[in-house]
């Protein structure tokens, strides 16, 4: 008969507790030796450092951030200082330039002026009239200055004379001149070279030629462009040979025994600042004119 071998485990109390006296051993020797302490140690070191970075990120972000607006309105403030003191110097130097321009033309003016046998007052262009059918143009002188109707006008421009007009109207300390280019203005011309006589005539803006009227066709041949009409000095209204204008064109009519001739005036009235008003009556020197 065979036997049976029963295997049976018995859990008995004595064991037990020596397996948790020696789990407990070994977790306080654990502790005692500073194992567990150094693992905390590092998690808890680990975690606060990297708070504490993350939180110096940010700080060092709005730190910048700030710093870099407040860097960025002393810029735009320093860059706006620049900049106006920039505009003030550039405004200077076209001050300066415009100065010695005015100073040149000044300069120039009185240097003609005073080569001018008759006596001469240099005059300022203070304003414009554009109508047609009255052009004028003012001057910051008067009769307190000296000036008279009907005295004639010129100038000195591009190192050219040129007849500009006479005065029509005198005030205390303004006077108007009617132009040559003015519908009501005409004048007794000679062309320069022929010394053919004839009359010329405005055609009421300064931007419009000059016409010249009653020279004869049989001098044709003798006309070229270019050629310079002068004021006769006939009937005491002007002075004799101050240039009028250029012949820019020259036109034969069938109906008419005379040539119907444009000329280019010698002024540019589009530039023109400074006039000279002549006195006839007396020289340079204050005495009478013969």
């Amino acid at each position: 008969m065979a036997m049976r071998v029963r295997l049976s485990f018995k859990f008995r109390f004595p064991e037990f507790l020596l397996v948790i006296l020696m789990l407990a051993s070994g977790v306080c020797l654990g502790f005692s030796s500073g194992g567990f302490l150094v693992n905390f140690s590092r998690i808890g070191f680990s975690i606060i450092s990297t708070v504490e970075k993350g939180v110096f990120a940010v700080s060092d972000t709005v730190k910048n951030t700030f710093g870099a607006v407040k860097e960025l309105s002393e810029l735009k403030k320093d860059y706006d200082e620049l900049s106006k003191k920039l505009e003030n110097y550039q405004q200077m130097q076209r001050s300066n330039a415009e100065i010695r321009k005015e100073n040149e033309q000044l300069k120039t003016q009185l240097g003609f002026s005073q080569s001018v046998e008759q006596k001469n007052f240099p005059a300022q262009i203070i304003s414009r009239d554009v109508d047609k059918l009255y052009a004028s143009l003012t001057i910051n002188k008067g009769s307190a200055d000296g000036i008279n109707k009907n005295m004639p006008v010129i100038a000195y421009q591009n190192g050219n004379i040129g007849l500009v007009g006479k005065i029509v109207e005198v005030g205390k300390f303004t006077s108007k001149i009617m132009p040559v280019y003015s519908l009501d203005c005409t004048i007794s011309a000679r062309i320069q070279n022929t010394r053919d006589l004839g009359l010329v005539s405005g055609m009421g803006t300064a931007d419009e030629s000059l016409s010249m009227k009653y020279i004869k066709k049989r001098v044709l041949s003798e006309l070229h462009f270019g050629d310079v009409i002068v004021t006769s000095g006939e009937n005491g209204n002007y002075m004799r040979d101050v240039p009028l204008g250029t012949i820019s064109k020259i036109r034969v009519l069938d109906y008419d025994s005379s040539l119907d001739i444009e000329l280019i005036p010698i002024i540019d009235f589009s530039r023109l600042e400074t006039v000279i008003v002549v006195d006839q009556s007396r020289t340079n020197d204050g005495k009478a004119a013969q």
